[in-house]
């Protein structure tokens, strides 16, 4: 009896992998820029309407709760997303054409994050019908990751019964990200008196900023994190002037700032505004996407170690930056290949996320 159960469950994992990998062959050949992600979501909706699982969607993000839900149990948010970014100029290969070669499972959003969503799609579809959970679990696929938008996790994270604890969706090797980095960017202005080239003029504003540059440059944050390192600053963005004859009268430039979880970036913010004078505007874009983490002895993490995981700390932005809830990044894929060019993911390793997921998953549930 017990062999026939083992080889009932394998069989059912190997036909949700099979069907995940259907799946995500359809949403690599169905664009889905950000904002623009309405086609897959429709897929998405699909999925759960092929496995009797109702699902709600607001704008083109989808979720659906496990069948046995009980408000007494805590709850694990699934969470991956579904749009991509544009393609880069160096593809050789149609980026929304799904092939197999040499392995390896080829289309625009196969690393990033379509193998981790279908992989947690398939996870959640196991799970959907246990009757005997210790904890809850939401899928939620999710739009509007890559452009940090306003419709997308963030939107939906006041629908959904309260979270305890989150897995993230991204691709780590099936390593697991402890922590990850929160994003702060902000622009610098720096003042000067507009003047004639040709005339003596100690008040050029390109001259003065590159004192505050180097500052940016080389200013270190005291508190050093195990798992994220030192906070990162970096000036990616620079403008100045109009024409040559004329010393402009402001430098503006920008700043990328990746925070560890030792700070928020209001800590950060309100350091650099006492650090530089007043005659530095700086002005922040955005200060929603936190640092986050999940500790070391969380029990999800120790299922993972337990399975011969290693765990360290993403440089890298997610959708976890709008969570406050303590959450694990954790997928299929290689980070390295997001963006690229003739991107792709492995077969196995989709194969692997999905048995992994529900074997890290049976240890706490």
């Amino acid at each position: 009896m017990k062999e026939q159960m083992i080889d009932t469950e394998n069989l059912l994992i190997e036909s949700l992998t099979k069907q995940g990998i259907q799946l995500l062959q359809q949403l690599i050949e169905t664009p889905s820029f950000s904002s623009e992600e309405d086609k897959t979501a429709a897929l998405l909706e699909q999925w759960f309407r092929d496995h009797n699982i109702p699902y709600q969607r607001e704008n083109n993000n989808v979720w659906a709760y496990n069948q046995h839900f009980d408000k007494n149990k805590p709850t694990i948010l699934l969470n991956s997303h579904h749009d991509t970014v544009r393609p880069n100029g160096n593809y050789t290969n149609d980026p929304f054409k799904a092939f197999i070669k040499d392995e390896k499972l080829f289309g625009l959003g196969s690393n990033d994050a379509g193998g981790c969503l279908v992989s947690l799609l398939a996870t959640f579809t196991y799970f959907y019908a246990e009757e005997q959970l210790c904890y809850n679990i939401v899928m939620v696929a999710s739009a509007e990751e890559e452009s940090s938008g306003k419709k997308g996790l963030n939107s939906v994270l006041p629908e959904l019964e309260p979270i305890d604890f989150a897995i993230v969706g991204e691709p780590t090797l099936m390593q697991l990200a402890i922590a990850e980095k929160g994003l702060m960017v902000v622009d610098v202005s720096v003042n000067g008196t507009a003047g004639h080239a040709a005339h003596p003029n100690d008040d050029n504003a390109i001259y003065n900023a590159l004192s505050v540059i180097q500052w940016f440059k080389t200013y270190q944050f005291d508190k050093i994190s195990p798992t994220l390192g030192t906070v990162k600053m970096t000036v990616t963005q620079i403008h100045a002037g109009k024409q040559h004859n004329v010393v402009p009268a402001s430098c503006d430039f920008v700043v990328d700032i990746r925070v560890n979880d030792l700070y928020t970036n209001q800590e950060i913010l309100n350091r650099i505004k006492d650090e530089l004078p007043e005659t530095v505007t700086i002005t922040p874009r955005s200060m929603n996407l936190g640092s986050s983490s999940i500790a070391m002895e969380h029990p999800v993490v120790q299922s993972g170690i337990a399975l011969g995981r290693g765990t360290y700390g993403s440089p890298t932005l997610s959708d976890q930056a709008v969570l406050t809830c303590p959450s694990l990044k954790l997928g299929p894929g290689d980070s390295t290949r997001s963006h690229s060019a003739d991107e792709f993911i492995y077969v196995n390793e989709i194969e692997e996320g999905i048995a992994l997921y529900i074997k890290i998953l049976k240890g706490i549930l």
